[in-house]
């Protein structure tokens, strides 16, 4: 009875099943004990992903700001490379000396018109209008004021404005399309204290604009 007892196979089936219960039950612990870790460590990935992330936005931002200084730099650089010295125009005075004539008043105006940037965007019809940078455009007007005293007033003045418009540096300056206008011719003046009488004058230099 005893041996039958033991060869029961009922038995050993609840044996065998309460073992590969137990096995069960560890390899399951060991799965979630392994998936836990591997959650551990892909939260930490995730983390220095972020983290880098973050760095990378702040790398592109910070280049941003550094290419537009750059930029701006470059832009201030070419203007005042680019820039009128009034010391040029001085020395090429010196060239257009007229008899009787007197340079009284040299006056340069420079005026700056600025352009917004334009940003790429798409229209209705699903188009895209590329953008535009910003710009600068640079207007200079040269004024020349001066007295004619010689004893036929009128003479000396389109000599005067024929000098300064056959001068080299005001060819190279002025280019074909910009004249030396007359832009005032006054009244005859008595000179003072003895000087001979005069007729003021002034002539106008337009400089081609540029656009930077």
């Amino acid at each position: 009875m005893e041996d039958l007892r033991r060869r029961d196979p009922v038995k050993r089936t609840i044996f065998v099943g309460i073992f590969l219960g137990v096995a069960m039950l560890g390899w399951s612990g060991w799965i979630q004990a392994k998936a836990f870790k591997e959650k551990l460590a892909l939260n930490s990935l995730e983390a220095q992903i972020a983290n880098h992330t973050n760095e990378y936005q702040v790398v592109m931002e910070n280049k941003k700001k550094l290419d537009d200084v750059n930029q701006k730099l470059a832009a201030l650089h070419q203007l005042t490379m680019a820039r009128l010295l009034n010391g040029n125009i001085l020395n090429a005075l010196q060239r257009t000396v007229i008899d009787d004539v007197q340079l009284t008043r040299l006056k340069t105006l420079h005026e700056y018109v600025t352009t917004e940037e334009v940003k790429a965007k798409t229209n209705s019809v699903g188009r895209t209008i590329p953008a535009k940078p910003a710009t600068i455009t640079e207007k200079i007007t040269l004024t020349l004021e001066a007295r004619d005293s010689s004893p036929n007033p009128g003479d000396q003045v389109n000599k005067f404005q024929e000098a300064i418009a056959d001068c080299s540096y005001f060819k190279t300056f002025l280019g074909k399309t910009n004249a030396v206008r007359l832009k005032e011719y006054g009244t005859k003046t008595p000179g003072g204290e003895g000087g001979r009488p005069f007729v003021p004058f002034s002539l106008e230099c337009k400089f081609p604009e540029k656009t930077r």
